[in-house]
């Protein structure tokens, strides 16, 4: 088979060309220096209409996102936010940023929230919930909203990777009061790096404009119909994460071609999970029932592997081509929870554990055809095959 480039990120429209020349003629790339319409601008107000959102804000990453939503609920000093203990270093990050004490979750070996563990942590002490849909999977959203609800504790949403995952055909990062994404390479639109934020919520779009770094009275820039940012100027610390007007210019262009993406993507990833799902030594864990999934990749677990077969099916893969990675079995992976020593003491959370320790995971560029996802699918079953099969012999 000829080699694969499963790094490759999402490609940029030849349409984009234009808007990106003029970016470069002009030399002019920061966003308030246009009297009105700068580019990073009408990307808010396409993606906030795409999502049938009232806000949008755009900012350097989705941690910034995440770190300015958590400033924006003006929670107390050490405030404690729920989060899923399955999700990238920068989430529980963004919450140490923000002066608030991350509260992790168990998270199951279908890569969502346990939800026993999450009511019984749930306590009257939680000031927040922060809920990563880790790399497309949505935990339960009726239950977990429901529960927020009850005791009007705010909800944020980390689908950073969920970008078009429906719930009930709603869209992720429409459920909680705030929804963040990625911009970054390897999500479903490709601005290098950046990402967004959309609410309903007028308080919150205020703050966070003004702290992302509207100084003076450059939230007006920002084509807002909403009548409290001024009584937040001056008030609020600047921590100027803006998004830049090149990298809307790349982003805008790409929303046109979103639906596609998410098709491909999860013919994709449906058809490789059959095939893996037809291996004993394989499980590729099914949605739930309300989800609609919108995957650039693909998650999968060992069954009946010991760490030995683990590493040397990993490097089997890697001299066929087509390397998977295990979650856990890479030393300093910032999506184990126990690499985040910026934590402190960190708790016990033996289901993670034990699902980061088998949990693979490969991209699927949405790019790729069904040929080359058969493919790959034959270098994986193949490598199971001889991990297992050696060892019988």
């Amino acid at each position: 088979m000829q080699k694969i480039n499963l790094h490759q990120a999402e490609p940029i429209p030849e349409e984009a060309r234009e808007y990106i020349d003029a970016m470069l003629a002009s030399g002019d790339l920061f966003r308030y220096h246009a009297a009105k319409d700068a580019p990073v601008t009408l990307l808010e107000q396409e993606f906030a209409q795409m999502m049938g959102a009232k806000y949008a804000l755009a900012v350097a990453s989705c941690s910034a996102a995440l770190f300015l939503t958590i400033r924006a609920l003006d929670l107390p000093r050490d405030a404690k936010i729920l989060i899923p203990a399955f999700t990238f270093a920068a989430v529980p990050s963004a919450v140490v940023h923000a002066n608030c004490t991350p509260v992790l979750v168990e998270v199951a070996d279908n890569y969502r929230v346990d939800m026993a563990d999450f009511e019984a942590k749930f306590t009257d002490d939680i000031q927040a919930v922060l809920i990563s849909h880790m790399r497309g999977h949505t935990s339960d959203m009726d239950q977990i909203k429901a529960l927020c609800d009850a005791k009007d504790i705010p909800l944020i949403e980390d689908a950073a990777h969920s970008l078009g995952t429906t719930w009930h055909g709603e869209k992720i990062g429409t459920i909680g009061k705030v929804g963040c994404f990625s911009f970054q390479s390897y999500k479903m639109l490709n601005g290098g790096e950046g990402g967004i934020l959309i609410t309903d919520d007028d308080d919150i779009i205020a703050r966070c404009v003004i702290m992302s770094g509207a100084y003076e009275n450059n939230w007006q820039k920002h084509g807002l119909d909403c009548n409290t940012f001024s009584k937040y100027q001056n008030e609020l610390p600047l921590y100027n994460t803006r998004l830049n007007n090149l990298s809307a210019a790349v982003i805008r262009p790409q929303i046109q071609h979103l639906e596609e993406r998410i098709t491909n993507g999860l013919r994709n990833h449906d058809l490789m999970a059959e095939r893996l799902n037809t291996s004993p030594y394989l499980s590729v864990p099914k949605a739930l029932a309300p989800e609609k999934r919108a995957p650039d990749s693909i998650q999968f677990n060992l069954v009946g592997f010991s760490d030995d077969e683990a590493h040397a099916f990993m490097a089997e893969t890697k001299s066929r081509g087509a390397t998977v990675s295990i979650f856990g079995l890479h030393q300093g992976n910032a999506r184990a929870f126990w690499n985040w020593k910026f934590l402190g003491e960190l708790p016990d959370l033996p289901m993670t554990k034990a699902m980061l320790m088998r949990a693979c995971d490969l991209r699927l560029p949405t790019s790729l055809c069904e040929d080359q996802v058969q493919g790959i699918t034959d270098i994986i079953l193949a490598s199971i095959n001889k991990i297992k099969l050696s060892k019988a012999a």
